[in-house]
């Protein structure tokens, strides 16, 4: 189960056409958001307060704000776009497509929540980040953010000289062990079934890692409520107070089918993605995409580095949109016979 952020005060839906819609309130969102609404953009957030690591104690690896709680940091983020005339929404989009264009063929799109609700933007920015799919280990999934947890760099220090264990998926699992065994002298590898040839089991023993084939039958809670250890097939239990699992990483897709976004599966059974080029552009005209959606193992600061060159990107397209908006219009107007100004015209209405 998604784990949800406090309640937050929210912002209507704006009547009119926005220059841009942002699906997702976490970093990538947020940041994109920001970059638009500084170019003074019209945008919206709709943030359906669930990102992925809600569960943690503390975001880290963030130069300047190491340690800051992850509710604290979007709720920074939510003021933030909010101090530059950016509206934040507490909600969930059910569908997200694309609409008639404007007369000039400018795109438009419209997007709809879950309680009926919808607006019409000229471009997406999808940053719906992506859900971690946990192998099905009973009492696995209630210590996932605290007991159980996936990167050596996000969660790595909080956890040095734990007894951990390692829950292999499969190959890659291996290179994941040497990235906790950095961080403890008391690591179990489980195997679960996935293949380990000699070398790598050589290699383990070099770095006094213990192997476990015996098949795993459940995590063990303690009277702490944290983790006691791992009940194996035989009944034996193996000590161990935090656990590692590389997760399966599932780009968040619901509600977005109708605009044809193209996904990719990614090697090793790492995960499903949004295919995207340079700073988060699709194939799909008018929409980008940004953060773990698209790129699944970028953190924090990657996801929001991301989100802001993206959100720059789409300003951008809006500026040539609107000036050969413009262009066409005062060619019009002197295909009329219309005389000009001296001083340059106000620009026409091409974002309504």
């Amino acid at each position: 189960m998604p784990v949800t952020t406090a309640a937050y005060a929210t912002d209507a839906l704006p009547d009119e056409t926005v220059d841009a819609v942002v699906i997702g309130g976490g970093a990538a969102g947020l940041n994109g958001a920001l970059m638009l609404a500084r170019s003074r953009r019209s945008v919206v957030v709709i943030d359906s307060g669930a990102p992925r690591n809600a569960p943690a104690d503390g975001v880290h690896g963030l130069l300047g704000l190491e340690g800051t709680p992850p509710a604290e940091l979007l709720e920074r983020g939510r003021e933030e776009v909010r101090r530059y005339g950016g509206l934040v929404v507490a909600g969930e989009v059910t569908s997200a497509v694309p609409a008639a264009p404007s007369a000039g063929g400018d795109p438009r799109f419209t997007v709809t929540l879950t309680d009926g609700r919808a607006l019409t933007a000229r471009r997406l920015l999808v940053a719906t980040g992506l859900r971690d799919v946990l192998p099905d280990v009973p009492g696995l999934a209630e210590h996932w953010g605290h007991g159980v947890v996936h990167c050596p760099y996000c969660h790595g220090w909080e956890v040095r000289d734990e007894p951990i264990g390692v829950l292999a998926v499969g190959p890659a699992s291996a290179h994941h062990a040497l990235l906790f065994r950095q961080l403890t002298d008391d690591l179990v590898y489980f195997t679960r079934g996935t293949e380990l040839d000699e070398d790598t089991r050589a290699r383990f023993a070099a770095r006094g890692v213990r192997v476990v084939d015996a098949p795993v039958e459940e995590v063990v809670k303690a009277e702490d409520g944290g983790i006691a250890g791992v009940r194996l097939a035989d009944g034996q239990v193996v000590a161990r107070r935090v656990l590692a699992v590389a997760t399966t990483l599932q780009a968040r897709a619901e509600g977005l089918e109708g605009l044809g976004l193209p996904m990719e599966d990614l090697p090793g059974g790492m995960g499903r993605r949004f295919v995207s080029g340079t700073a988060g552009v699709t194939e799909v005209p008018g929409v980008w995409v940004a953060g773990n959606a698209t790129d699944l193992t970028a953190q924090v600061g990657a996801s929001a580095a991301a989100g802001a060159l993206a959100g720059a990107h789409v300003n951008a397209d809006l500026v040539t949109a609107d000036t050969d908006a413009a262009l066409a219009a005062a060619r019009r107007g002197a295909g009329r016979g219309g005389v000009r100004s001296p001083s340059a015209p106000p620009l026409p209405e091409v974002a309504r």
